[in-house]
């Protein structure tokens, strides 16, 4: 995927590869390669690709974005039935489809992602001023069938949709990321542009997304991971599976939104809270600043747009866009803003409509109100919210408050730090430093909070962002553990899945001023921002940090193998199929998980071998096709049940409950 090229609509390059002849075809994946070396040049809206010294390929991006074949030009003398044409849009990265002709009523608040809860509104049958929880026990109180309308079930154009994501979603699983050349992505972007015009675009969103893990892992991207693809690919084919018997609220959740609804809030008194960079594998960069209102309600002010670290380094300094302030970023992260006429999505992100008005007002410490509920928040609840999944959905969780959110009390669909992505995975610690551990990725930071030893990791690891320079520089506050307590922050971090406590940093109280914060991605530290009393040379700065002694924490005695199930299905979604029919261990792996009581696990991995290696005969005892659909089913299994493995041991690792389990 060559960042130089503009994005090409998904339709584009399913129209253009379905154009090539078989034996084009063939020869589309060496086509792509040829042309991520050739050199490019833009002129306005027009983007020159040299195929070779005598021929140009151009494409016209008039708003940024290639939206039709006609766009796509080749000046070779086969065009347009050449393969310049669809090798230019298989190599350029995806553009966000554009909203459908027909907006399909949907009547869920906001889209949210398959890691996050939906929001839930109150049944219209109800005042407003009655709470969610209330209302859903007078619902479940009244008779059925008193009136009540038949909940809403997929349609018959959405079920052709959902059938044929699941197909292309299959035959990529089957080949795998080293086989998933463009034909078959072009075949899967097809599946997703009819799957947002027949008004599914979660579901489209997420096979995009599969095909750029793809292309990244084709290309040798170092941005890359496994992982990122396997989960993609898990939710494509969760959500092809249980759209067509979805109904209700059910429905409306795996359907999503095009875009979300911004409603009027009224007048907000908002508090800077922090700011963090904003960097995809999908090309977008920027900044995002999270604030917070007197009841602990978290609303969010993005900056988000194409470009690279870059972008996403220098974006803090630009002026926020909401009113007529000129607040940066990086002053309202520790300011505060009145707003009148506000607009808010369901996930908390501020509307920048002409009558939205905002001025600069005084901001507020962490240790003060109204900031400092945030982390009055028993850790065990974060970690229990941040883990909620709307894979448990139509069960609803207004009541699942985390928080003082109960200060809103009017029990509409306000939204809270509880709702939403935004907000949802943030976890508001306090922690003592207490050294270092290192892992396969780097350093991370070990803590101590609330008795449990949290490992503390980077956020990003591109250079163009301070954040390993400054974990390094915060692991020199462990050195004074050796002489007493280690030093106590006051941070705010994201939760990672794993079996042992762990979050990525993005922003820690000043070691010497704990009124104030630093953001870890867009800030530098300093030696002269740590106390005296650590380090004795105070010149410097995070580039030349020392290391602070490792510390090795304690490992889970008897650990679940779950990893022996993880890994095989990793190495179903890069190698395809036929890794897995290979003889092996698979037997002994199998009663390995049964000896540790993960019976299941077991089942789930004997038939995932199992269907990976059948493959039946004709009479006359040649191979037939293998089926892709029940093996993708077998993997689909596997996948989801170590997910739900994983997020359990996560829970257990921090001493939370984990929602959801119990009500399956």
């Amino acid at each position: 995927m060559s960042p130089l090229l503009p994005p090409v609509d998904p339709s584009v390059t399913a129209q253009l590869v379905a154009a090539l002849t078989p034996r084009l075809r063939k020869r589309l994946d060496a086509g792509v390669a040829k042309l991520a070396g050739r050199p490019v040049a833009r002129d306005g809206d027009i983007v020159r690709l040299a195929v070779d010294d005598d021929t140009d390929l151009e494409l016209h991006a008039p708003d940024g974005i290639v939206t039709t074949a006609e766009a796509i030009r080749c000046g070779c003398l086969l065009a347009p039935d050449c393969l310049h044409r669809a090798a230019a849009a298989s190599a350029a990265p995806v553009a966000e489809m554009p909203d459908p002709v027909a907006d399909v009523p949907d009547p869920v608040a906001g889209e949210p992602s398959l890691r996050e809860a939906p929001r839930t509104a109150p049944p219209t049958s109800v005042p407003v001023t009655t709470s969610p929880a209330t209302a859903g026990s007078a619902a479940d109180d009244a008779p059925a069938g008193a009136g009540d309308p038949a909940p809403e079930s997929a349609t018959p154009a959405q079920r052709t949709a959902a059938a044929a994501l699941h197909d292309a979603a299959a035959a990529v699983l089957e080949a795998g990321a080293e086989g998933a050349g463009a034909v078959l992505q072009a075949e899967l972007l097809r599946a997703a542009h009819t799957a947002r015009l027949a008004g599914l675009p979660r579901a489209a969103g997420r096979a995009v997304a599969v095909v750029t893990a793809l292309r990244a892992a084709r290309d040798a991207d170092p941005a890359y991971r496994l992982g990122d693809l396997t989960t993609a690919l898990r939710d494509v084919l969760l959500l092809a599976h249980r759209l067509p018997e979805a109904a209700g609220p059910e429905l409306a959740g795996l359907r999503g939104r095009v875009r979300q609804p911004y409603t009027p809030d009224g007048s907000l008194r908002l508090y800077g809270l922090f700011a963090e960079p904003v960097l995809t594998s999908t090309g977008y960069a920027g900044t995002v600043t999270w604030t917070a209102d007197a009841a602990g309600r978290l609303y969010t002010v993005p900056d988000v747009a194409p470009g690279g670290a870059e972008r996403a380094a220098g974006s803090a300094d630009r002026a926020v866009r909401i009113g007529d302030t000129s607040l940066t970023h990086r002053e309202l992260s520790r300011a505060g803003l009145a707003v009148s006429g506000a607009t808010v999505s369901p996930t908390g992100r501020l509307g920048a409509g002409s009558g939205v008005r905002a001025v600069r007002a005084p901001g507020a410490s962490w240790h003060a109100e109204p900031l400092d509920r945030l982390w009055a928040v028993p850790v065990a609840e974060q970690i229990a919210r941040a883990l909620a999944s709307d894979l448990d959905v139509p069960k609803e969780r207004a009541t699942d408050s985390g928080g003082d959110t109960g200060e809103a009390g009017d029990g509409s669909d306000q939204p809270t730090a509880q709702d939403g992505r935004d907000g949802r995975d943030l976890l508001f610690l306090d922690v003592t430093l207490i050294g270092t551990v290192r892992e396969a990725a780097g350093e991370c930071l070990l803590a101590d909070c609330d008795g449990l030893t949290v490992r503390l990791a980077a956020a990003h690891d591109d250079p163009a962002l301070p954040d390993r320079e400054n974990l390094r520089l915060l692991a020199l506050l462990a050195h004074g553990r050796a002489r007493g307590p280690g030093t106590r922050l006051r941070v705010v971090a994201r939760l990672t899945p794993a079996p042992l406590p762990r979050a990525v940093l993005l922003a820690a109280s000043r070691p010497t001023d704990p009124d104030t914060h630093v953001d870890l991605g867009l800030d530098r530290l300093r030696r002269a921002d740590l106390p005296a009393e650590p380090t004795a040379d105070t010149s410097g700065d995070a580039g030349s940090a020392r290391p602070a002694p490792t510390v090795q924490p304690a490992t889970a005695p008897g650990e679940a193998p779950v990893h022996l199930l993880r890994r095989r299905v990793h190495q179903a979604a890069s190698g395809g199929r036929r890794v897995l029919a290979f003889p092996g261990s698979k037997e002994s792996e199998a009663a390995r998980l049964r000896r540790y009581g993960l019976g299941t696990a077991g089942e789930l991995l004997t038939a995932l071998h199992a269907t990976a290696a059948e493959r039946a005969r004709d009479p006359f005892g040649r191979l037939l096709p293998a089926d892709t659909g029940r093996f993708a089913t077998a993997w689909l299994g596997a996948a989801v049940y170590t997910e739900e493995v994983d997020r359990a041991l996560c829970a257990a690792s921090w001493g939370a409950s984990r929602p959801g389990l119990d009500s399956r």
